[in-house]
């Protein structure tokens, strides 16, 4: 095989442009509702409102449609609509870029549960990444009528939790006039509380301007998008259950969520489960416990079976490498042996060296069995050095993380490197990450 076809371990690059070098997001159009919304008791009662209320669900247009027509004719009413729970998801033609979809999401998907109406109670989804915090965002957000105004970010330590805000306007000293701006608005840390979100102490989250907002960002098997569809929800409960979800499923996987969950193409699934949860009266102050109807992420897998396909690849890499070593082949090195961490340094690999054994009564290389391609290990190593983490603390901790195969796997090798090299400029948070798998 000629060296320039051969697969190569590089450290991947995120291209600097024009715009800027900033984490790729994923396209989203079609939103998929929680729940659905109806008319206060106060909106309720005047007959006209209840009448473009009604119109507007036969119509098909979204509730921020119908909120909005009824604000327009009844001024004095600011509020008409308010969110309900329900046990089915809303799709609706008007909420989707194609509305075409809504119908075959529901052709597909829907379920008649005995009162006349397929509704959409529990739907297959695929993840198009494997950071579940690319695939469920989420944040504490205060919005005013037009824009968000406020919300929470995370500074580079991964700990600290900042407010920020839309920075005012800049003006030109000498014209006076407004400077375009390239690029977006800019943003600036709120500055109250030196820039810190505290919920504790923030009017804004206290009197329930400002709440958690987040969103599952998903394709739909069968279904024809090229962006994906997005669920929004504010719940807590349904944040924290779906990030054990995810976790778990990881590590079975040795860290992948994107695509289907085995080799049968099973999907995750999303649906909802009547759960008692409890709150805090904030007038009494005791626990209070109700019942919701709560977002849950199924993965309707066999445990065992993830285990096995995980480490299948790994099995056929050691009962090849058993295979080379009977026919007097020495495998090739995955890194090098008993070295400290601050001697590991990246180096390229030539495809054409064939490892030879140490006695050396070596033969032609055009004679030797064609060489399995060489993973090389040295880049996620050097980097292992560059961010003073102990060899043996690393390895213990990407065996668990990635399986015991990644060494062998070009591919599993490439994916470790790429996990190494997010933390090029917050080394400190992966050190952290390391300590807490071992519990310090």
């Amino acid at each position: 095989m000629d060296q320039r076809d051969q697969p190569t371990l590089s450290a991947p690059t995120v291209p600097i442009t024009l715009l800027g070098q900033r984490e790729p997001r994923i396209p989203t159009a079609g939103k998929i509702r929680a729940g659905i919304k109806v008319l206060t008791k106060k909106a309720a009662s005047n007959p006209q409102v209840k009448a473009l209320y009604d119109n507007g669900v036969v119509s098909n247009a979204t509730f921020e449609e119908i909120e909005r027509k009824i604000i327009e004719a009844f001024p004095g009413i600011e509020k008409p609509l308010v969110p309900k729970n329900v046990a089915w998801f809303t799709v609706r033609p008007n909420d989707l870029p194609n509305p075409a979809l809504a119908d075959q999401i529901l052709s597909l998907y829907g379920e008649d549960r005995g009162d006349g109406v397929k509704r959409l109670y529990r739907f297959p989804v695929m993840f198009p990444a494997d950071r579940w915090q690319a695939v469920m965002p989420h944040e504490l957000a205060c919005w005013s009528r037009s824009e968000k105004r406020y919300w929470s970010e995370y500074g580079t330590d991964g700990h600290t939790r900042y407010c920020k805000m839309h920075a005012p306007a800049r003006i030109d000293a000498q014209t006076r006039r407004v400077l375009r701006t390239f690029g977006g608005r800019a943003h600036q840390l709120r500055p109250e509380n030196d820039g810190r979100c505290d919920p504790e102490l923030c009017p804004e989250f206290q009197n329930r301007l400002c709440n958690l907002s987040g969103r599952f960002i998903f394709y739909i098997p069968r279904i024809k998008s090229l962006d994906a569809f997005e669920l929004q929800t504010n719940s807590f409960y349904a944040l924290s259950r779906a990030i054990e979800r995810f976790e778990t499923i990881a590590f079975l996987r040795g860290g992948r969520l994107a695509g289907f969950l085995d080799r049968h193409h099973t999907p995750f699934f999303l649906t909802k489960k009547l759960r008692e949860v409890s709150h805090i009266d904030l007038k009494t102050g005791q626990p209070v416990r109700s019942a919701h109807w709560i977002i849950e992420l199924e993965a309707p897998v066999d445990v065992s079976a993830l285990l096995i396909e995980h480490d299948r690849d790994d099995t056929i890499e050691l009962a090849e490498e058993a295979v080379r070593t009977l026919q007097g082949q020495r495998a090739p090195d995955i890194r090098p042996a008993n070295q400290p961490a601050a001697d590991y340094q990246a180096t390229s690999v030539d495809a054409n060296v064939v490892d030879m054994p140490c006695d050396s009564s070596t033969e032609p290389a055009s004679n030797m069995p064609p060489e399995r391609p060489v993973v090389d290990t040295a880049p996620v190593y050097a980097l292992v050095a560059e961010y003073d983490i102990p060899v043996d603390r690393f390895d213990a901790f990407a065996d668990r993380s990635w399986g015991v195969g990644w060494r062998r796997n070009v591919r599993g090798c490439a994916r470790v490197l790429a996990e190494l090299e997010r933390y090029r400029d917050t080394p400190e948070a992966l050190i952290e990450r390391v300590a807490a798998e071992f519990g310090q």
